[in-house]
C-alpha cells in the first residue's frame, strides 16, 4: 500500500492535470464508449437465439389476435437489467416492429434479418442499470418462417402459440433462450366469444365491445420457448387437488362425447403431479393442467404449468404422454437446458418417468423395459448411430434422444442403486432451480451422479451418451 504522502501527489497532480484540460481517471472511465449488445446468446446449436448485454426479469404481454385471418398485434414491455454499457440492443422478434420506447424515451429501431430488432436508446444504458423497452408489433405469425420453421399453428377457429425450439419470436419480442428465465403476464385478447389459455394462473377477462382479453400470470422463472397461448373456442373446467389449483381445457372442435374423455384425462393430471412429487420433491409451480387442441401439431409440449396436447385418445399411451409432459415440469421446466445440446436433460428424464410410473402402477419394471429395448436394437442398429449427449440441432428430437435416454437412466439406476438415483435426481432439481438461472448441463449431471454415488462413472457416460454405439453389456455399463 503507498504512503499517505505520495497519495496526496499523486492526487494534487490528477488535479491539475483536470484543470488544464487533460483527462482525469474519472472523465478517462467517463469516455470509454458503450457496445452493442450481441445478437445472439452463444449457444452453437442456434447461434441467433437470444442476445447479449441485458437479463430480462419480466415480460409483459399485450396481444390481441384475430382468428379469421390470422393477424396479431401486440405491445409487449420487457423489463430487464443492463449488463453491459449498452449503446444498442437486440431482441428476437419475427414480426414487424411499429414502434419502440427505452426507459419512457423513443428509440431508433430496425430489422437485422427476418429474426433480430436491433434497438438504439436515445441515451447509452449503463451496466446495471434498469433496462425497460416497450415494442408496438404486428403480423400474420402462421405465415412468417425463419430457419426452415414454421412454427405457429392456427385455423380460422382456433391457434396455438406452441413450439420448441423456437416459438416465442412468432407472438412478442423476446431473449429467446432458456438461459435468460423471466416472470410473465400474458394478456390476450380474442374475438367475443372465444377463450384464451396460458400458462399460471388467470387474473381475469374482459369484454368490451367486440372484444375479451384474457390475462394470465406465470409467477415462476420460464424459459421463453415455454411461454404459450391458445386461442379458440374451449371447455374449460378449474380446482383444486392435492393443494394445487388446475385448470384444464379441451377444444369444442371435438364432439361431446370427445371432449368429456379428454377432460376426464386431463383431470388426471393433479393426481399424476402428486405421484411425481414423491420422487423428484416438491411440485415446482403455482398450478397444473393441461390444453388438447383440435390442432393436428404432432406433438405434445410441456409448456410450464399447462402442457399442451393434439388429441390424446384413451388408453395406457395417452396416459403415459400426460405423465411425460408433467414431469418435464421439473425435467425441463424448473431446470432447463443451458444449452440446447443438454436435450437429454429433458427428454431422457421425461421418458424415465413414464417407465418408473408404470412400474409403480402394476407395469412391467424399469428394468425390464431397459432390457426389452436393448435386446431389441442389435449392435448394427442405426438406434445406437447417434451421440445423445451432442445429438445435433436437426436430430433434438429424434426418437434415440427418448429412448435411449430413458435406457441410460435406467442403466445408472441399476449401476448404482434406487436410493443412491432417487438422491441424484432430488439433488439436481433442488441445486439448480435454486442457481441464477434454474439451468445445467450434462456434464454437471455426470458430476453429481459420480458425487452422490462415490462411483467412477466416466466410462459408464461415454458408453451411454457420448458413443454412436451399442454399450457392451456389462455391469459398469449398468446391465448386469
Amino acid at each position: 500500500m503507498p504512503s499517505l504522502r505520495r497519495c496526496a501527489a499523486a492526487l494534487s497532480l490528477l488535479l491539475l492535470a483536470g484543470a488544464a484540460g487533460t483527462p482525469t481517471l474519472e472523465t478517462a472511465a467517463a469516455a470509454e464508449p458503450a457496445s452493442a449488445g450481441s445478437s445472439g446468446i452463444g449457444d452453437a446449436y442456434f447461434p441467433r437465439d437470444g442476445n447479449g448485454g441485458y437479463d430480462v426479469t419480466h415480460y409483459d404481454i399485450h396481444d390481441t389476435y384475430r382468428l379469421r385471418s390470422g393477424d396479431l398485434t401486440g405491445r409487449t414491455t420487457v423489463t430487464a437489467t443492463a449488463t453491459q454499457d449498452l449503446a444498442s440492443l437486440s431482441l428476437d422478434l419475427m414480426l414487424t416492429p411499429d414502434a419502440v420506447r427505452v426507459n419512457g424515451a423513443p428509440a431508433t429501431f430496425a430489422k437485422s434479418g427476418r429474426h433480430e430488432l436491433v434497438v438504439t436508446p436515445a441515451t447509452p444504458v449503463a451496466s446495471g442499470a434498469p433496462l425497460v423497452v416497450e415494442v408496438r408489433y404486428h403480423g400474420t405469425p402462421r405465415l412468417l418462417g425463419w430457419g426452415g420453421e414454421r412454427p405457429f399453428l392456427a385455423t380460422p377457429g382456433e391457434a396455438m402459440a406452441t413450439n420448441q425450439p423456437h416459438i416465442a419470436p412468432w407472438w412478442f419480442p423476446v431473449d429467446d433462450h432458456p438461459q435468460d428465465k423471466a416472470l410473465y403476464d400474458i394478456t390476450v385478447a380474442v374475438a367475443r366469444g372465444h377463450q384464451v389459455v396460458s400458462n399460471g394462473t388467470l387474473v381475469g377477462h374482459r369484454t368490451s365491445g367486440a372484444w375479451t382479453s384474457w390475462h394470465w400470470r406465470e409467477t415462476s422463472p420460464m424459459a421463453s420457448y415455454l411461454a404459450f397461448f391458445a386461442a379458440g373456442r374451449f371447455r374449460i373446467q378449474s380446482g383444486t387437488s392435492y393443494g394445487v389449483p388446475w385448470t384444464v381445457a379441451v377444444s369444442k372442435a371435438f364432439d361431446r362425447s370427445t371432449q368429456d374423455q379428454q377432460l376426464r384425462l386431463l383431470r388426471r393430471s393433479p393426481g399424476i403431479v402428486h405421484w411425481l412429487e414423491t420422487q423428484f420433491g416438491p411440485y415446482p409451480f403455482d398450478s397444473t393442467g393441461g390444453v388438447v387442441t383440435s390442432l393436428f401439431t404432432g406433438f405434445a409440449l410441456e409448456n410450464q404449468t399447462r402442457p399442451t396436447y393434439p388429441f390424446l385418445g384413451v388408453g395406457h399411451q395417452a396416459h403415459s404422454v400426460v405423465v411425460h409432459e408433467l414431469a418435464h415440469q421439473w425435467f425441463g421446466d424448473q431446470v432447463s437446458v443451458r444449452r440446447w445440446r443438454d436435450i437429454w436433460l429433458n427428454e431422457g428424464f421425461a421418458t424415465w418417468a413414464e417407465w418408473r410410473f408404470d412400474e409403480a402402477h402394476g407395469g412391467p419394471s424399469a428394468w425390464r423395459r431397459l432390457q426389452r429395448e436393448y435386446a431389441s436394437h442389435p449392435a448394427g442398429d442405426p438406434f445406437w448411430r447417434l451421440r445423445i449427449a451432442d445429438p445435433g440441432p436437426a436430430r433434438l428430437f429424434d426418437q434415440p434422444v427418448y429412448d435411449r435416454g430413458g435406457m441410460a437412466l435406467q442403466a445408472l439406476r441399476h449401476r448404482i442403486g434406487t436410493r443412491a438415483f432417487l438422491t441424484v435426481l432430488r439433488t439436481w432439481v433442488q441445486r439448480h432451480a435454486d442457481a441464477a438461472h434454474g439451468t445445467g448441463t450434462v456434464e454437471e449431471l455426470e458430476a453429481l451422479a459420480a458425487q452422490v454415488s462415490g462411483q467412477d462413472l466416466g466410462g459408464f457416460f461415454t458408453a451411454w451418451l457420448h458413443t454412436g454405439a451399442r454399450p457392451a453389456a456389462t455391469a459398469a455399463n449398468g446391465l448386469r
